[in-house]
Order: structure tokens, then C-alpha cells, then sequence
């Protein structure tokens, strides 16, 4: 039967779909010159997220990892599927506390690593409490502060 159309349940993103296959209805039957070279939105969630059910967002609260960019109140996009692995950057609960470092494993420990000279290592042994929450993926960070006015004021908390 050709009129049929099945739907998926999953969501597959925007990338499937081309800018000639969006349905537009024009008044005037012709198109403005510039519809040819319209793109397509970017999609956050398809560039930046690899794996939606183990993703989540955490916000940075501290200057430990402004060696690598991370700075306190950057959003920072985490990825609970995902190994810790040498000098990958994870958020961990170290003995009943939050804490994103550098992981760097060892023979029979590892070493959580700050980027800021500030902070020391933390060294994970057989008497520490630690668990991996995931590897950190992305940072989002505002470049410039006096944008933070213009975010809505749930995100300022």
C-alpha cells in the first residue's frame, strides 16, 4: 500500500532530513531567492551528546581544572557510559564528596590530578571510597561574563 507511512518511536535526529525536504507553502508560487542557500538549525543534542540516557549536566563549582579550560560555573556535559581511562577528566565522589579530576590510574591505586596548582592530587587506595559518576565531554563556557545577564535566571543559581 503506498499511501501508508509508518513512524518511528525513537528519535533520530535532524541530520536525516535535507533543506529540499522541509514542506514550505509559498503565497505568491514563487521562492525568494535565498531558499536555496538556507541551512538547517543546529541540533546541541546531536553535536555534543553521544549517549542521551547516560548523559547529564553538572555545573563546575570550583577553579581546580582552569588548566584545562574548566572554569567554576561552566556547564560541564558528562557521559556516565563512558570508562575512566588515563588522563581522561571525571567527575568522582571521593569519600562522600564531588570532585572532577584528571584520572590517572595506577598499579595499585590512582591518582585523581587537579589542573590548578592550588590544589593538590588525591590518591585513590584500597581504604578511599570512591566512585566514577562518568568522563567529562564537553565544557560549555561563556567567553564573555557580562553575557551571564542575559541567561535565564533558573541557570544563574
Amino acid at each position: 500500500m503506498e499511501w501508508e507511512q509508518g513512524y518511528q518511536s525513537k528519535y533520530r535526529g535532524s541530520k536525516s532530513f535535507t533543506q529540499q525536504e522541509v514542506h514550505t507553502a509559498n503565497a505568491t508560487g514563487f521562492g525568494a531567492a535565498a531558499d536555496d542557500y538556507a541551512e538547517r538549525g543546529i541540533d546541541l543534542n546531536e553535536l555534543l551528546i553521544m549517549n542521551k540516557p547516560a548523559t547529564y549536566f553538572f555545573r563546575m563549582n570550583s577553579d581546580a581544572m582552569t588548566g584545562s579550560g574548566i572554569h567554576a560555573g561552566d556547564v560541564l556535559i558528562v557521559d556516565r557510559s563512558l570508562k575512566p581511562a588515563a588522563n581522561r577528566i571525571i567527575v568522582a565522589a571521593v569519600d562522600g564528596e564531588l570532585v572532577v579530576r584528571r584520572y590517572q590510574p595506577g598499579f595499585n591505586q590512582c591518582v585523581l590530578q587537579a589542573d590548578n596548582r592550588k590544589y593538590g592530587d588525591i590518591t585513590i587506595n584500597e581504604f578511599t571510597q570512591f566512585q566514577s559518576w562518568g568522563v567529562v565531554t564537553c565544557v560549555v563556557h561563556l567567553l564573555d561574563p557580562s553575557l551571564q545577564q542575559f541567561l535565564s535566571p533558573r541557570s544563574k543559581k
